[in-house]
């Protein structure tokens, strides 16, 4: 099915949502940059909090609520259910999630941090709302709305959580300290938020920009069913303080449901009527190939404190780094330049392109910009890693400062797309 033939989203709605996604990439870029000294201690600290949750939240999270705002139409074939609700979130998270950040950054779990909490569970809860009455009132409820839906439900509980962790520095809400319940937090968003989300999003949109035939419902289904088994099963062990080999089974488990979901991709990939790979779905494909990564590194990390019983803080911090900097935002980074110019174009065009030639959606950006940006990416990336191992600021300062040259490249050709005028020849 073509994108253009359904019914999308105002423009009104996503566009807010992409450029304060772009700024918060450069402001965690900057703080990446400012604070790298603290990425040689230990990863439970303020500056790395405030860097984690502003790409997390203020990154990862608002592009992808923007992004889903106009996909999840394409998804299941109707329109989105409410603008106003769509507006209201994003107004919730873009108070909420600067003042969370602050709080963490400053660490004062007071009234900043829990209403910054507060609001971001608002805008989850408008989001959610959104998104069931949209599937339910379609005739076309897939397993991709599925993904969408889950995840969100996922983002939920990860937010109510993060929230009781905030309180519980001050009321002693918990049974147990932050620190204790930070594991549970962090994987049930990534696993259950980022990772859900990705796939079912990225399972519909990746054979579509290849233009592919391949469609395997089957495994899309094996691949849910997994990935939600292994982290029921972490949540129900973390309360019964289950034991490391179980951890370990349900991490072969997880990793069983991202090659199965490399397999779809490599499939889709070989069915492709396009035979040429534009290099934004070269940087998605990237991302598919890095959700391996933080898997073997977790279940290495599992070993190693099974083994020894002590942490290994240089592992857990390169851990954290490659979710939110590698994987997360390699799919980003390729995506918004495949979905962001399409929804400027279709504002700009849509009524008049039976008047003129108009441009393609890929001219609406700078492809130097774009390539040199990807460039700086992958050295910024693995030099930032070098330093977590090798333990030295200069590494972990060339790295920030290429990844803080990524993220002005990125808003540069963000806001060229958004700035866009009407051109006809």
């Amino acid at each position: 099915m073509d994108i253009a033939q359904v019914k999308t989203t105002s423009y009104k709605v996503v566009l807010p949502f992409y450029l304060y996604a772009a700024f918060s990439f450069l402001a965690a870029a900057l703080l990446l940059f400012t604070a790298s000294p603290a990425f040689l201690a230990h990863y439970f600290q303020p500056h790395i909090l405030a860097i984690t949750h502003t790409m997390a939240l203020g990154w990862g999270t608002m592009i992808i609520l923007g992004a889903s705002h106009q996909l999840v139409p394409v998804i299941i074939e109707g329109k989105l259910y409410s603008n106003a609700l769509a507006y209201i979130s994003f107004i919730f998270a873009a108070v909420g999630i600067p003042l969370l950040v602050y709080s963490f950054y400053i660490f004062d779990m007071g009234a900043f941090a829990k209403w910054g909490g507060r609001f971001v569970l608002l805008s989850i809860l408008a989001y959610i709302i959104n998104l069931s009455v949209s599937i339910s009132k379609s005739k076309n409820e897939n397993v991709h709305a599925f993904f969408v839906l889950t995840s969100a439900v996922w983002l939920f509980l990860t937010v109510s959580l993060g929230l009781s962790l905030v309180y519980n520095f001050t009321s002693f809400l918990l049974p147990q300290d932050s620190l204790h319940y930070l594991p549970l937090h962090t994987h049930i968003g990534i696993i259950g938020w980022f990772l859900l989300l990705v796939i079912g999003v990225a399972s519909r949109l990746i054979p579509m920009f290849l233009i592919s035939k391949y469609t395997n419902t089957k495994l899309l289904w094996w691949i849910y069913f997994l990935i939600n088994a292994a982290l029921i099963a972490y949540v129900v062990l973390f309360y019964l303080s289950g034991n490391s080999s179980f951890i370990l089974l349900l991490t072969l488990v997880l990793l069983t449901a991202v090659v199965l979901f490399g397999y779809y991709c490599y499939r889709a990939m070989q069915q492709r009527i396009r035979k040429q790979i534009d290099e934004q779905v070269k940087t998605s494909l990237l991302s598919v190939a890095l959700m391996v990564v933080p898997v073997l590194l977790l279940f290495i990390i599992i070993i190693c404190i099974s083994m020894e019983h002590k942490e290994h803080v240089q592992l857990i911090t390169a851990y954290g780094f490659l979710i939110f900097f590698g994987w997360l935002t390699s799919m980003i980074l390729g995506m918004t330049f495949k979905t962001l110019p399409f929804i400027v174009w279709n504002k700009v065009y849509h009524h008049i392109s039976s008047i003129g030639k108009t441009p393609n959606p890929k001219d609406l950006f700078s492809h130097f910009n774009y390539n040199l940006m990807s460039y700086c990416y992958l050295a910024g990336l693995v030099v930032f890693v070098s330093g977590i191992f090798l333990s030295q600021v200069l590494f972990l300062k060339l790295g920030a400062g290429l990844l803080t040259i990524t993220a002005v490249l990125y808003n540069i050709n963000v806001i060229k797309i958004m700035c866009h005028k009407r051109t006809l020849t």
